[in-house]
Order: structure tokens, then sequence, then C-alpha cells
């Protein structure tokens, strides 16, 4: 099977190499009449891997936005923990170290304004919970 070029295959001979006949017989094409050869190609390339790479960093604003209110939902849900923890004395070294990672995942940036101030403010609360436990 031989492919040309970037449109596809081509099976067989033409259909106009054919001897035809009246006959209902059998026959074979003419081994005088060649079918068209063409030049052989190389594929063409897939561009820059630089370009690639550079299309594979670009990061979706709503999918950082849901990111960040992941990072701030687990953040309210560790300070829940956290006060459930105190007010049924059990205090949790674990709790706090959970506090520690939340505050740290808290300093990127979603891109919205709004959710940036809220972020802010639940990394401020996780800070001084983390000063009220003699951690940070």
């Amino acid at each position: 099977m031989r492919i040309y070029g970037p449109n596809g295959t081509t099976l067989g001979s033409p259909a106009g190499n054919a001897k035809r006949t009246s006959s209902t017989g059998f026959s074979l094409p003419d081994a005088a009449a060649t079918p068209e050869t063409r030049a052989v190609v190389a594929p063409k390339a897939a561009g820059n891997i630089d370009a690639l790479m550079a299309l594979q960093g670009i990061e979706d604003p709503a999918e950082r936005r849901k990111r960040s209110v992941q990072r701030g939902k687990g953040a309210l849900d560790v300070l829940d923990d956290l006060k459930i923890g105190l007010l049924s004395g059990n205090f949790n070294a674990a709790t706090v170290s959970r506090l520690r990672d939340a505050a740290a995942n808290l300093k990127s940036s979603s891109g919205d304004p709004g959710l940036d101030a809220v972020l802010s403010e639940i990394e401020l609360r996780v800070e001084v919970e983390l000063a009220k436990a003699g951690q940070f």
C-alpha cells in the first residue's frame, strides 16, 4: 500500500488504464501503462517545541479560580476542625500542621480581586490561630 501526500491512499491502478474488451473474460491491464508516480514528501513538522511547551503552561482562569476556591474551603475545614478540637478539649498537633499547610496554600493569587480578598481574610485567620497555638 502506498500513501500519496496528505490526502490519503490510492488502491490499485486508475480505472482508465485497464483494457476494456467486449468479451466477458478477464483481462490484465497493459504492462506499458504504469500508474502515475508521485514524489515522496516528508511529513510536516508539528512546530516549534518551545511553542508547544508555552501553550501547555497557559492556565485557564476558571480553573485557577476553582483551585483557589478549593484551597479556601480546605482552610475553612481545618479551622472548623481546630474549633471542634478546642471546644471538646482534644487539641491535636496534627491539626496545627494542617493549618500551616493551609496557610502556605493560600498565598497564591486566583486572579479574581473579590476572591483574593476573601482568601486573604481566611489566611489572616489561619495565621492568628497558628500564633495562638505558638506555631507561627
